[in-house]
């Protein structure tokens, strides 16, 4: 259940510049307790800018930047973060029960370290080097020292990578918790599945703006395209080129089609085989919207005139 929907951390009209690089170009960015905001972009739109904003690592060059009403440099505000980025320095030689302990000591009232292993799934790994362990047994590790002080406002940037599937189910499960006690969660992520399933909010990014913003529906429904899939052997060539077929592709023996309208392609579909089967029409999903999203954005973009 959320709590207040006050804002614990934002960006507001924030600008920052590398040199001839516009990293960010008048952001907005708030994050609610109790929400998990689902910050969306190709390579280069902003992400990581954003989120070294929020963590007091750079200064904006223009805008503004709260977090827990304070300046992301104050001690104080960065107290109530959790923090799980893309690299992390962690010395190679501890074991992961000296990394749990030095870092909890940081904080007031840390979970414990039980809770710790349970919520990052770290059975059997307590006594072992960070150093030795795989890749995705030390992400495992770097989101239980993220989550120990108990953060009002957890950041984690590209968490899966490098995860398999039942590490990753932990994960989603840890994060539908810790929403529901009323912790704040900025994600970004390259799996748009997991955006799909965990987010409250999406923001989408491209060259340091906001294109689109809202619930997962909200954003989905900025594309109109319907998916069909089904099992038949008519050729995936000659049905991309179709009136209202935007792609047409062969997965095995079956055929996957994104049409702007469904109904026209699925009766055409069953006139020209007889022996179709395992026909399924679903809407577009997040990905889709992602890619139509960033794309019609970047061509708008191109399309303008050069300034003199």
């Amino acid at each position: 259940m959320q709590t207040s929907m006050a804002t614990v951390a934002h960006l507001q009209g924030v600008r920052k510049r590398y040199g001839a690089v516009q990293a960010l170009d008048g952001l907005d960015l708030a994050l609610a307790p109790g929400q998990l905001l689902a910050l969306l972009g190709p390579n280069g739109a902003g992400k990581t800018t954003a989120i070294q904003l929020l963590l007091g690592l750079q200064t904006p060059d223009a805008g503004q930047v709260e977090l827990f009403g304070r300046s992301p440099h104050e001690l104080a505000a960065r107290r109530g973060m959790g923090v799980m980025l893309q690299s992390a320095g962690i010395a190679d030689n501890l074991r992961v029960e000296e990394l749990l302990a030095l870092t909890r000591s940081y904080y007031p009232q840390p979970r414990s370290v039980a809770d710790c292993v349970a919520m990052a799934g770290l059975q059997g790994l307590l006594d072992r080097r960070y150093g030795k362990l795989s890749g995705g047994q030390q992400r495992r590790v770097q989101f239980a020292l993220a989550i120990c002080g108990r953060p009002r406002l957890l950041v984690l940037d590209e968490p899966t990578t490098g995860l398999d599937i039942e590490a990753r189910q932990i994960l989603w499960a840890t994060l539908r918790e810790l929403v529901a006690e009323g912790v704040a969660v900025l994600l970004t992520t390259h799996y748009l599945e997991e955006a799909e399933a965990l987010a409250d909010r999406v923001c989408v990014i491209l060259a340091g703006r906001c294109i689109a913003e809202g619930s997962v529906a909200q954003i989905r429904a900025h594309v109109a395209q319907r998916r069909v899939r089904c099992l038949s052997a008519l050729s995936a060539e000659v049905i991309a080129q179709w009136p209202q077929v935007r792609q047409a592709r062969r997965d095995g023996a079956r055929l996957e089609i994104v049409v702007d309208e469904a109904e026209d392609v699925v009766r055409r579909l069953l006139a020209e085989d007889a022996a179709l089967s395992e026909l399924e029409v679903t809407r577009a999903g997040l990905a889709d919207a992602f890619l139509a999203l960033t794309q019609d954005a970047d061509a708008a973009a191109r399309s303008l005139p050069e300034a003199a």
